[in-house]
């Protein structure tokens, strides 16, 4: 899919056209054995059903599930994952060290338009040998998904590139919410947003409810999708999730969208408000 000695497209122009990520192209295996790795496919499968469980919970669990770990582990896979569990409204409005947090916006809000409120977050994807993340950037009213790139790090990058992707393709929101992570919270997502003239809302940190459609969104693209394959590598995975995608926002109808699937909903909205 990429050749790498084409004399007219660089490796970034191709990936750019294709809408893959560059470290996707040069995605190699995470260095964690094979025991580990089968162990972060089921915490994450574990916790997309109790998003809650920390680390001694996830323990715990795991061990009565037959499996010989220790918190030390756990402790070091869950942030390696990428997995943040829900916390009590004491310890909400710890900031991400280093890093100026903003207001959740959204409270009392009714979102009742296209392009009003996006929000967006990051899961963790198991391939063969190693793992990947996804980033995604939703309507919030219509629940369309309007990126989706794919990266081997968590780093801020292909947050800011699916976020030019979405504004590129559908204009911009008047409000942007995210979690507290520090791709969210980093000079380059900010900037971004800033320039862009886009309110920045931010989660109580560890708050699962405040970016429910997304966490309802990855956990229906890994039950339906993610979990029925053994991925191979990440040309594999953009496949899966972007035949799914495709799917998700032209094919699936939502009660709260009267039937309608988010295609159709964002769409008609969109224009009604254009003629309007």
């Amino acid at each position: 899919m990429i050749e790498p000695n084409n004399s007219t497209l660089s490796i970034g122009q191709q990936c750019r056209l294709l809408s893959i990520s560059r470290s996707s192209f040069y995605y190699k295996p995470k260095g964690e054995t094979e025991q580990n790795l089968g162990l972060m496919r089921r915490i994450d499968e574990q916790f997309l059903e109790t998003p809650f469980f920390g680390v001694r919970q996830m323990t715990w669990h795991l061990r009565n599930d037959g499996h010989l770990v220790n918190e030390k582990r756990i402790r070091r896979l869950m942030p390696l994952m990428g997995l943040m569990p829900i916390y009590q409204e004491s310890n909400t409005s710890r900031p991400t060290k280093g890093h100026k947090t903003y207001p959740y916006l959204l409270r009392g809000l009714r979102v009742e338009r296209p392009n009003q409120v996006w929000c967006s977050d990051i899961t963790y994807i198991p391939v063969k040998s190693g793992f990947l993340y996804l980033v995604a950037i939703m309507d919030r009213h219509t629940r369309k998904v309007l990126s989706w790139p794919i990266s081997n790090t968590l780093e801020a990058d292909f947050c800011v590139e699916a976020l030019n992707e979405a504004i590129h393709k559908f204009g911009t929101p008047e409000i942007m919410n995210t979690d507290q992570g520090s791709q969210y919270t980093g000079s380059d997502w900010i900037k971004t947003l800033t320039k862009a003239d886009i309110k920045i809302s931010m989660d109580g940190r560890g708050r699962y409810l405040d970016n429910i459609f997304i966490e309802r969104l990855w956990r229906s693209l890994k039950q339906e999708a993610v979990y029925l394959h053994e991925i191979d590598n990440g040309f594999h995975a953009k496949r899966i999730i972007d035949d799914w995608m495709g799917f998700y926002n032209s094919e699936r109808p939502h009660t709260a969208l009267d039937k309608r699937t988010p295609d159709a909903a964002y769409f008609e909205q969109s224009e009604t408000r254009n003629a309007a």
